[in-house]
């Protein structure tokens, strides 16, 4: 947080409210926790789709988003990768390593330019993305993607208001629904 200055949220918990009746003040109060626990609710269901995924496959959402892309995308370098899903090669490098440890990945020196590493999915792979399920976001996307113009708008404007009244619009993140750090191991890896 920047120095003498309050967060939004502070200011906004600290800000007086105008003179409200006793009904609005309540209505107020129940907006408010209707709001905290929409927050509580998105954070909850993808804490609890991370974790089924953990236990149904042995691989965290990251995990199997990315052997997705992979999977999608053949023969992609570590680069295209990256930017495919918005991580850092860094993070990516994590991921993978962790990938490869397990027999999921192959990563491939090109044979033309010894500079550029693809990555393939290796029969067990494809095996255990068969018998994972689907991300949560892959049904999020599809739905998102049958609302209308007007309500995607509304939703996507709602949601980066939140975040900038959460202070987190400045923070860096990847589109993907998933808790924790990204490259994480999973229990199984």
């Amino acid at each position: 947080m920047k120095s003498n200055q309050q967060s939004a949220v502070t200011q906004a918990i600290m800000r007086p409210e105008p003179n409200l009746t006793g009904t609005e003040k309540r209505q107020n109060e129940v907006e408010f926790e209707q709001v905290l626990k929409a927050i509580r609710r998105v954070i909850r269901a993808t804490d609890l789709h991370s974790r089924q995924v953990t236990r149904m496959s042995g691989l965290t959402s990251s995990q199997l988003i990315l052997l997705k892309v992979v999977r999608d995308n053949k023969l992609s370098t570590i680069s295209e990768l990256a930017n495919n899903i918005s991580l850092s090669q860094a993070t990516l490098t994590s991921i993978l390593d962790r990938l490869e440890k397990s027999g999921l990945v192959k990563r491939e020196r090109s044979e033309l330019d010894k500079r550029k590493v693809s990555v393939r999915l290796t029969d067990e792979g494809v095996s255990v993305l068969e018998m994972a399920p689907e991300p949560l976001q892959d049904t999020f996307v599809r739905q998102f993607a049958a609302l209308k113009d007007w309500e995607r708008s509304m939703i996507l404007a709602s949601l980066q208001r939140v975040a900038e009244m959460m202070d987190a619009g400045d923070i860096d993140a990847s589109p993907l629904l998933d808790v924790g750090s990204l490259d994480r191991s999973s229990p199984a890896l």
